[in-house]
């Protein structure tokens, strides 16, 4: 059946949208909130880059003088069956004017954000990116909100701190999956503002939507093929809870639970032993931060499988106080240290650095001393090219 056809067969009329820029530059699709139309929300494009391409579309819902993408038991509680088939009618569209391959980044205001929520949730691989503003993920209305469902999809996170629209149980929890479980590389910020998109989150917006462009027109899509631990060969062990405090502002770093001083000298003192690794002040992190470089002449590994490729920096671990890690992994290597508990995405991933950066958790006794010293190996594997993650 072509997508024409799905489009009328669905309940809703042909999608109204209004486009702006070429067909072949990145999409970015702009979701307006319930009760307002596709005009509205068109003019964020005015802030936005304007070498990308912006298509603004109404939702199909009527409400009162506006549009909603969905029926609702609640502020930002979708009905599952109306979410579902909303969504399918918005992909029957999206499959016309950006055929997979072209790299569409959704954007969504307040309603717009949940259903924006409710697509990347839906299929993670079809969308370059997501920017929820003002609103909340579709919490227990059919989408997967599974651990690092969203590995290697960049999101954008704004909210008011005085918002009265969007209950804040679900603005915290939206915060707490997209900054923690996801998987996800999230910028996250609030603002002293109410349901509004405060001057400084447009402006972080646009600078995210222009280095994540500038990101994928270098090193296109990353793989984000599930593959086997090169140094554990019964596979990756999950984690004991509870996931440790993470700060969500540059620089990244733990903040509670941390690694025992003597755990972290003597995992410094085992990944110094790697084959062909140097130490030294990290040429990326902050002051006191020791990282791990190769110094053999010949390396097989990307350049994805650097932190600092210009001095092959593969990993650095943090001063005494945070005792975590960051380090280069393949995608599909770093979703699974986040799903089992080991690791958070880094908010920069996908944007200015390897898709695969993650924070790696210190170890707190000698049996996370020996996964988190296999997890850094395996990066040491990548970066000499003695691992070649499978093709997708």
């Amino acid at each position: 059946m072509t997508a024409d056809a799905d489009i009328r067969s669905s309940p809703f009329e042909p999608p109204t949208a209004v486009i702006r820029g070429d067909s072949v530059a990145p999409l970015v699709v702009l979701l307006h909130g319930r009760g307002s139309r596709e005009t509205e929300i068109m003019a964020l494009a005015d802030a936005l880059p304007p070498e990308l391409s912006y298509a603004a579309v109404r939702a199909p819902l009527a409400e009162g003088p506006g549009f909603a993408w969905f029926a609702n038991r609640g502020i930002g509680r979708p009905v599952a069956e109306s979410l579902r088939a909303t969504m399918d009618w918005f992909n029957d569209w999206l499959d016309e004017i950006a055929p997979p391959g072209r790299p569409v980044v959704l954007v969504g205001f307040s309603g717009g954000a949940a259903f924006a929520g409710g697509l990347v949730l839906d299929n993670p691989e079809r969308f370059a990116g997501a920017a929820i503003l003002c609103g909340t993920l579709p919490f227990d209305a059919g989408v997967p909100t599974s651990p690092a469902r969203l590995a290697a999809v960049p999101v954008f996170v704004a909210q008011g701190e005085h918002d009265q629209v969007i209950p804040r149980e679900l603005l915290d929890r939206t915060w707490r999956y997209l900054t923690e479980e996801s998987g996800a590389p999230t910028i996250a910020r609030r603002d002293p503002v109410g349901h509004g998109i405060a001057t400084g989150a447009l402006a972080g917006l646009a600078g995210w939507l222009a280095e994540r462009a500038g990101h994928l027109a270098r090193h296109g899509f990353p793989d984000r093929t599930p593959t086997r631990w090169p140094t554990l060969p019964e596979g990756l062990p999950d984690r004991a809870a509870p996931r440790p405090r993470i700060s969500v502002t540059i620089p990244q770093q733990q903040i509670s639970d941390n690694s025992p001083p003597e755990l972290q000298e003597k995992l410094f003192a085992r990944l110094s032993t790697l084959a062909d690794v140097g130490t030294g002040q990290s040429a990326i992190s902050v002051p006191g931060a020791r990282g791990f470089t190769l110094t053999g002449a010949h390396t097989g590994g990307p350049e994805e499988a650097f932190l600092v490729p210009q001095v092959r920096e593969f990993a650095h671990l943090h001063p005494g106080h945070d005792g975590s890690l960051h380090i280069a992994l393949p995608v599909g290597l770093a979703a699974d240290a986040i799903r089992r508990g080991w690791a958070v995405a880094h908010p920069l991933a996908g944007i200015r650095l390897t898709p695969g950066m993650a924070l790696v958790y210190g170890p707190r006794d000698e049996f996370e001393l020996d996964i988190v010293t296999a997890i850094v190996s395996a990066s040491h594997a990548w970066a000499t090219g003695e691992f070649t993650p499978p093709a997708a």
